[in-house]
């Protein structure tokens, strides 16, 4: 992940990328839902593309979470609880 990111972006990405593979989908599957190639979602993964909160909507929505949610786990990780 690239370093120009603050440590909350970050947490941002690796969230996103656990909410996926809790969800039980991968990478191709999300894109395919998303109509992007998998190296899109690979991309923002990774930190290699910047998300914007409307493409953050778009995953939520293929991974059936809301968006309070999403940002509530965001905001209390697990080991926070």
């Amino acid at each position: 992940m690239k370093g120009t990111y603050s440590a909350r972006y970050r947490r941002l990405l690796l969230q996103l990328a656990e909410t996926r593979q809790d969800a039980g989908l991968t990478q191709a599957q999300v894109a395919k839902a998303m109509g992007k190639p998998q190296s899109f979602v690979s991309k923002v993964e990774s930190g290699e593309r910047r998300l914007d909160v409307i493409e953050l909507f778009d995953f939520l929505r293929v991974l059936k979470r809301e968006p309070i949610e999403f940002v509530r786990m965001l905001l209390h990780p697990k080991g926070e609880r």
